[in-house]
C-alpha cells in the first residue's frame, strides 16, 4: 500500500466486509483479460462464502484457477474541500484467497442461512422451504481469506 497513513486494521476490514451486501471478485481467465463480477458474500470466521449456479464460466474458471481477489467498498463520497481542493472519502477492503466448492450439505446450508440472515434478516420465515427447493441445484463456494488489506480516507 503506497499510503500507509490510510491503512486500516483487521477489525476495521472485517467490520466493513460484514456490512457490505456485495463485493467484486476477480478471477484469472488464463489470458490477458481478467474476469470480474459482483457477488453477495457472507463472512463466517476466516472464510467468505458465496452461492451461484453449479455450472458456468465462473465455476469453470474457479476450478481451473482458484486464486481470487475480492474488493469491498464501504463509503465512496467525492467532496469539494474549500477553497480549491477535490477529494474522495472512502473505505475499502481487498482480500486475496483460494476458493473451493463446498460439498458438505450441512456446511452449504449454514453458509446459505448466514447469507440470507445478512441480506434479508426480516424475511427468514421462508428460508427452510427455499433451502429444501434449491440446495441440490445451488453451488456454494468458500474463499479462505489469506490476505486482508483495509484502506480508508475518513472525513475529519
Amino acid at each position: 500500500m503506497r499510503r500507509d497513513d490510510r491503512a486500516q486494521d483487521r477489525d476495521f476490514s472485517l467490520a466493513l466486509i460484514d456490512r457490505c451486501t456485495h463485493g467484486v471478485m476477480a478471477l484469472s481467465t488464463g489470458e490477458p483479460l481478467p474476469y470480474c463480477l459482483p457477488l453477495s458474500f457472507v463472512r463466517i470466521g476466516e472464510d467468505l462464502f458465496f452461492h451461484c449456479a453449479r455450472e458456468g464460466r465462473k465455476v469453470d474458471l474457479l476450478r481451473r484457477s482458484p486464486q481470487v481477489c475480492v474488493t469491498f467498498i464501504g463509503d465512496d463520497r467525492p467532496a469539494f474541500v474549500a477553497p480549491a481542493m477535490y477529494t474522495t472519502y472512502f473505505q475499502s477492503v481487498i482480500i486475496t484467497g483460494t476458493a473451493a466448492e463446498v460439498r458438505d450439505p450441512s456446511e452449504k446450508s449454514a453458509a446459505l442461512r448466514a447469507l440470507c440472515q445478512k441480506v434479508t434478516p426480516d424475511h427468514m420465515e421462508g428460508f427452510e422451504a427455499a433451502l429444501e427447493q434449491s440446495l441440490a441445484v445451488t453451488a456454494v463456494w468458500r474463499i479462505r481469506m489469506e490476505e486482508i488489506s483495509g484502506k480508508a480516507k475518513l472525513e475529519r
